[in-house]
């Protein structure tokens, strides 16, 4: 069986990409779920396939060694706790959470933004129904 050069070095960059997607998002979005742990519990409680998704991200992270020892397995740990995907320890303290997220959680305002944001939502994806099929076109040729 002959396997040329080309075929290899397409499977090797195909693998390094997909490796590499893997491990930057998933340190992303453990960044993200803490700097932003309020709105990211908005959607993430409500998605089982982020659920699923980031468990096995984490569990690759966690079996290929990417990220032992560094700051970024401290991330990720952090992230996994506040987002209630391993138990939080007693010394467990989110860095970027503040008084204020709590605030805000409750607050009438921030209530506000997402009522507005799910209307404008629903009338972007009614504007889309709407235009769906053929269209009639003025154009005007002039002879």
């Amino acid at each position: 069986c002959h396997i040329s050069n080309l075929t290899l070095y397409n499977v090797s960059f195909e693998f390094i990409n997909a490796y590499s997607h893997v491990v930057e998002n998933t340190a992303f979005f453990g960044d993200v779920a803490l700097r932003f742990p309020r709105i990211v519990h908005h959607y993430y409680d409500r998605n089982a396939d982020w659920s699923r998704l980031l468990r096995w991200g984490l569990r690759f992270c966690n079996q290929t060694g990417v990220f032992s020892g560094g700051a970024h397995q401290h991330v990720l740990t952090l992230m996994s706790q506040e987002l209630g995907i391993t138990e939080k320890s007693a010394d467990f303290v989110n860095p970027y959470r503040t008084e204020r997220d709590d605030v805000l959680h409750t607050a009438e305002a921030f209530q506000k933004i997402l009522r507005e944001e799910e209307k404008r939502r629903r009338k972007e994806e009614k504007r889309k129904e709407i235009r769906k099929g053929p269209r009639i076109s003025r154009s005007r040729s002039e002879l």
